[in-house]
């Protein structure tokens, strides 16, 4: 059959790689940054934008969707083509999806450290830049799927199977998490309150982890790691029982983030099981990923790039272990809220995409630019910095995840708390956040050799960027199986029917959990005696929530003798109906605050936010002088409360009417209160206080866990 010339476009590949090591030192500089901020908490002292708050998220997000985003997209386009003979469907629309990317993490690098975030981890961007993530995301599906059509290979690689799962169920999370009630132009709330927001912000959570974290870069795994290594994948019975297996039982494990909270018992359980079942595809994908090295392994010795590859399976091998060992309640109780899971993460993001992107990168950049990487000895100094700044990232967090959680739920013999003080469990913990910091300026600097490597290659190489290639046209046969073909293989060929299928794979856990927790009142029973906040209070939440205080500090007490003794009475499901969104928190640098209100006065408070080491000496928290300065907007309240009431809130009319008005009373009343000490009047007593956004905070936190008080004294 004669054979049709095409070319291949290298040049948005090109663009990706760029972008991929451009957003791969940034996310990491402030990656480290943040490191350093627990050990040097003064230093961007009272800069709003560079609160650990703010750039918390920042790094997160630069991490996950700029950094590994671009590495993905990288790959995808370089190996689509490839794997199914043709250019890719439209260069228009490759350019608008990499330009319309890179504009939304430069609106994300802008917002964030302003304060304009929605606060659900890994989902912090404002509607706006939710729809604009969408528009991409089709974009990007429209010209994938129509790749896929035009193709000259009959039956979609393992790789494709992947991409195609990222690309539906990315599109499915993104849309469920982020329904939203806009407010103005930057600002909403979440339409799920409390409980509902925690399922459906977990259900994205963990797999924004499976679906952009993992999948497509199993699919870069199944091409890149065959080719380099000039091998074929193991075991293509296994790779089927990867792909299915993975993508259904994922979906249903996001619960395990929430064991031992207010999420009901029966959607805790099914969390548990399938996370502990996940255990078997996630080390199918490994085993078969390691195994076609089978007869390469001298390779691995002299390639740079094969090492990089060991490493990241080996690091997805261990993140795939841990996670579900992690949903055992027995060792969630011990590991969570400390810093255990950020370890736990890192070595995922650290070694399994990380390393995973490097090694892709150092093979096509000599790929690219048709020459030899410019040093190979620089790219394996590389990998032993990485390395080492992986064990010396991780390990002293493992150490301080168990010394965190054994200092929390010590006793004494009378029964009371060995280490009743937080902050002792934070000082004790100082030299482990050293030895993080210091893997973190390895890890970092071994990127930076990359780049330059990089660079150089690019000098000394001449880029292709339209590459010729030739394949012979698809001869169409009959849509049913023909002889001798098996049903998967078949299948591989009905790309609609193959995705219909995934679709409905990774529908039904959702399903299966949300839906109850949406449609069933007796899931969150109510408590009478919680009510809406008031106006001033629902401003001083946005403020909690523009500073990023949920980074640090939880909003919710579990069951254990530990947490009672320490905060009070543990968290209740109804206690949560008024909250759009949630805020629970998944980290305590700090302690947990939902029953702080009234725990201490609104001085208190105040000289806290001012400066947290005058009430508690050697906290490592961040100072919010701009609290004190900076006026409160109450342009906006009217249509908060009414965003409220739109949700179901039951604010009453006059509250609607009144809603200012009764805002200035109650920051009047706590102006009054504050200048019950000598040295507030004395330093801010022309100060107007009652019209900065400090009264508002301290009249949310003052809020926190006292209706459940209410019911009890009732």
């Amino acid at each position: 059959m004669e054979k049709e010339q095409f070319y291949y476009d290298n040049k948005i590949v090109k663009m990706f790689l760029i972008a991929t090591i451009l957003w791969g030192v940034v996310g990491m500089l402030v990656g480290l940054i943040v490191a350093l901020l627990f050990i040097f908490p003064n230093l961007l002292e009272g800069i709003s934008w560079l609160s650990f708050g703010r750039i918390r998220p920042l790094h997160t997000n630069a991490v996950i969707f700029a950094f590994v985003g671009n590495s993905i997209f990288m790959g995808i386009y370089y190996s689509m083509q490839r794997l199914l003979k043709t250019r890719m469907f439209s260069d228009t629309l490759s350019k608008i999806h990499f330009w319309g990317w890179q504009l939304i993490i430069v609106a994300a690098a802008i917002t964030l450290p302003l304060g304009i975030t929605s606060s659900k981890e890994y989902a912090e961007l404002e509607w706006p830049i939710d729809i604009a993530i969408t528009l991409i995301w089709v974009v990007m599906g429209i010209n994938m799927i129509g790749t896929i059509l035009k193709r000259r290979q009959r039956h979609i690689y393992v790789a494709i199977w992947f991409y195609l799962a990222t690309l539906i169920t990315v599109a499915v999370l993104h849309i469920f998490n982020n329904l939203e009630l806009p407010v103005t132009g930057f600002k909403s709330y979440s339409i799920y309150a409390g409980v509902q927001d925690a399922l459906v912000q977990w259900w994205y959570g963990h797999n924004a982890v499976a679906f952009f974290l993992t999948t497509p870069v199993l699919g870069l795994m199944y091409y890149f790691v065959p080719k380099v290594a000039n091998r074929p994948v193991y075991s293509y019975r296994l790779s089927i029982i990867h792909f299915w297996s993975l993508i259904f039982i994922y979906i249903w494990a996001g619960p395990h983030h929430l064991l031992y909270t207010a999420l009901p018992e029966w959607a805790q359980n099914l969390g548990t099981v399938f996370s502990v079942m996940l255990i078997f595809p996630s080390w199918g994908g490994m085993i078969n990923g390691l195994l076609t090295l089978r007869g390469a392994w001298d390779k691995v010795r002299e390639d740079p790039v094969l090492k990089f590859f060991v490493v990241a399976i080996t690091g997805y091998g261990m993140s795939t272990f841990e996670g579900p060992m992690l949903s055992f309640k027995t060792l969630n109780a011990i590991g969570h809220y400390t810093d255990w899971i950020v370890g736990h993460v890192h070595i995922g993001a650290l070694a399994w995409n990380g390393f995973m992107a490097a090694g892709i990168i150092y093979w096509l950049a000599t790929k690219l630019w048709k020459t030899d990487l410019y040093s190979k000895k620089l790219a394996n100094i590389h990998f032993w910095l990485g390395t080492l700044g992986i064990l010396f990232y991780a390990l002293p967090l493992y150490v301080a995840g168990f010394t965190q959680a054994a200092m929390w739920k010590q006793f004494n013999p009378d029964g009371t708390l060995v280490y009743g003080n937080f902050l002792e469990t934070v000082t004790q913990i100082m030299p482990m956040y050293m030895m993080r910091a210091f893997g973190g300026t390895l890890y970092l600097a071994g990127f930076i050799l990359l780049a330059y490597n990089v660079i150089k290659t690019a000098k000394a190489g001449s880029v292709v960027e339209d590459e010729l290639a030739e394949a012979a046209p698809l001869k169409k046969i009959s849509p049913a199986r023909v002889a001798g073909e098996g049903f998967h293989s078949w299948l591989e060929r009905r790309t609609i029917l193959f995705t219909f299928l995934v679709v409905i794979a990774i529908a039904i856990g959702g399903a299966v959990e949300i839906i109850p927790l949406l449609t069933v009142d007796s899931n969150i029973p109510k408590i009478t005696s919680v009510k809406p906040y008031t106006p001033l209070e629902l401003e001083g939440r946005d403020i909690y929530i523009r500073e990023g205080c949920n980074n640090c500090h939880s909003q919710m007490i579990r069951p254990f003798r530990s947490e009672v003794e320490r905060y009070g009475e543990y968290s209740k499901a109804g206690e949560f109906v008024y909250d759009f969104p949630f805020l629970w928190g998944s980290k305590r640098t700090g302690p947990d605050v939902h029953r702080v209100g009234g725990k201490y006065n609104d001085n208190w408070h105040f000289n806290h936010m001012l400066d947290p080491r005058t009430t508690s000496p050697g906290s490592i928290m961040p100072q919010y002088p701009w609290l004190i300065t900076d006026d409160l907007d109450v342009s906006q309240t009217v249509n908060k409360v009414n965003a409220m009431v739109t949700l179901g809130v039951p604010y009453t009319q006059f509250e609607l009417d009144k809603a200012v008005y009764l805002l200035q009373n109650q920051a009047k009343e706590i102006e009054n209160s504050l200048r019950q000490d000598p040295e507030f009047v004395k330093n801010y007593g022309n100060s107007e206080i009652e019209k900065k956004e400090i009264v508002a905070l301290i009249a949310y936190l003052q809020r926190l866990g006292t209706d459940i008080k209410a019911e009890a004294e009732e």
